[in-house]
């Protein structure tokens, strides 16, 4: 469970040891843009970022205690892009959430996803409201499914597919989301509509076709990263076998939306951790596997193969 492999990674002050009543499992911070709208309520924008953020920020998703300091560290950027009537909202938003690496003061990206298609009814003068079973609004189903999956991703990280149930909720979000189409709220985010959305990454998540990558996000992490800096060579060792993983999915799966967002996450990161290495059949074994795997990066992972 993640708050055990917290435990051994974080040394925390006394006082948060003792913290004994459940956290919210989120610590996001909200940005909201307007540079290709014209709201000139600046108070209104201000306060969607405000309610957004307390909204993922107060409300606990999970029945699992989160210590203060193991609350998952993530980011909604919210570019709102047009407003079809009052009160109705259209955006681009991005999604990033990290994970603490043991031993070190560095945080790697879990998730860094684009979702160009929210839209959604906001009123200051109303709560967001959410309730689990049925659909409330667009908004609080948005920020709801992407905690779920932020939770969900960041379990894997921790232990072996456990983030499976969180996944779970995130389909049941997308199931009664989907089944809304009213005039205000029409989002064809929820369907399968296109192969680059939020119903694509949660479906390629429950794949069980694409399982090796999830097992592989456990090698990769807790496996690979948290010892790298006690046992560089056993990590990168890991990480390999984890890419492999990685691999023989992107090959069952071809072009999946899942393997497209992971290597533009990771692969500046990958590139940096093999190509320190002073094994050279390692570096030449995970450059061929990479540039199969992630063509569009290829030119990163041949930097692999340059003296460090």
């Amino acid at each position: 469970m993640r708050n055990l492999a917290l435990s051994l990674c974080l040394l925390l002050p006394a006082t948060l040891l003792t913290y004994s009543a459940r956290a919210q499992e989120l610590n996001a911070v909200v940005t909201v843009s307007t540079e290709n709208v014209t709201i000139s309520d600046r108070q209104l924008v201000q306060q969607l970022q405000k309610d957004t953020q307390d909204f993922l920020n107060t409300r606990s998703f999970t029945n699992q205690v989160y210590r203060p300091a193991e609350r998952i560290n993530c980011r909604f950027f919210i570019g709102i892009t047009e407003i079809p009537q009052n009160g109705t909202y259209r955006a681009t938003v991005r999604i990033v959430s990290t994970r603490p690496v043991y031993g070190t003061g560095y945080e790697t990206n879990l998730l860094s996803f684009a979702d160009r298609g929210w839209i959604f009814n906001y009123s200051p003068q109303s709560p967001i409201d959410y309730s689990e079973n049925t659909f409330v609004g667009n908004l609080s189903s948005l920020l709801s499914f992407y905690a779920y999956l932020i939770i969900g991703m960041d379990q894997d990280s921790f232990s072996p597919l456990s983030g499976s149930p969180y996944y779970d909720r995130a389909r049941s979000i997308l199931t009664n989301a989907a089944s809304q189409n009213t005039t205000n709220e029409a989002d064809e985010g929820w369907k399968d509509t296109n192969n680059a959305n939020r119903y694509w990454l949660l479906n390629n998540l429950q794949d069980p076709q694409l399982e090796a990558f999830r097992s592989g996000m456990y090698a990769y992490y807790r496996q690979g990263m948290d010892v790298f800096i006690t046992k560089p060579e056993e990590a990168r060792t890991t990480i390999t076998t984890a890419l492999q993983g990685v691999q023989q999915a992107v090959q069952r799966r071809p072009g999946t939306l899942l393997a497209r967002a992971f290597f533009t996450t990771k692969a500046d990161e990958i590139a940096n951790i093999f190509r320190t290495s002073p094994d050279q059949q390692q570096k030449v074994t995970v450059t061929t596997l990479l540039s199969e795997a992630d063509p569009t990066n290829s030119a990163k992972y041949q930097a692999i193969l340059r003296q460090p």
